[in-house]
């Protein structure tokens, strides 16, 4: 059976897409394709930052347990010391740029030593005087701050 122009009619069950369903489709794909990429970004940005507060963390109980081992003698004499003396910029990946900052804050006590190590990431190199890190560390988003006393 055919219409008067020829063609045949239209059924209800024919198969295939129009232009305004194909264009719909791509546009809801496109949404969730979007969602997964940020999603995406933002978890390795969180890995990132996981990463860089469990360096710091290491660099800090590392310059704990190096001040461990040493003599009163030797504990008093960096206590003693100006703070920029205990001020380090560390290149862990060893490829000549620094990639955290360590500060080694020391205060002889009568009865033994209080250490706080401040370990901040680089861009904090910055940063000209030490005591100003050390003064306000979350103004300037310490990665790492260990506190211990140390007793002889």
């Amino acid at each position: 059976m055919t219409e008067k122009n020829g063609r045949h009619p239209r059924k209800d069950h024919e198969a295939g897409f129009t232009l305004v369903e194909a264009v719909i489709g791509i546009f809801l794909i496109s949404v969730a394709v979007l969602g997964l990429a940020q999603l995406f970004l933002i978890t390795v940005l969180n890995n990132m930052k996981s990463a860089q507060i469990s360096n710091a963390t290491y660099l800090a109980q590392e310059q704990i347990e190096h001040l461990r081992v040493l003599t009163e003698f030797e504990l008093s004499a960096i206590a003693m010391s100006p703070l920029s003396s205990r001020d380090e910029l560390l290149d862990i990946n060893r490829d000549g740029t620094p990639d955290y900052r360590r500060v080694t804050d020391m205060q002889d006590l009568s009865s033994g030593f209080e250490v706080r190590v401040l370990v901040f990431s680089a861009e904090k190199i910055h940063v000209p005087d030490p005591a100003d890190l050390v003064a306000e560390p979350e103004r300037h988003r310490v990665r790492a701050l260990i506190t211990t006393v140390i007793t002889r």
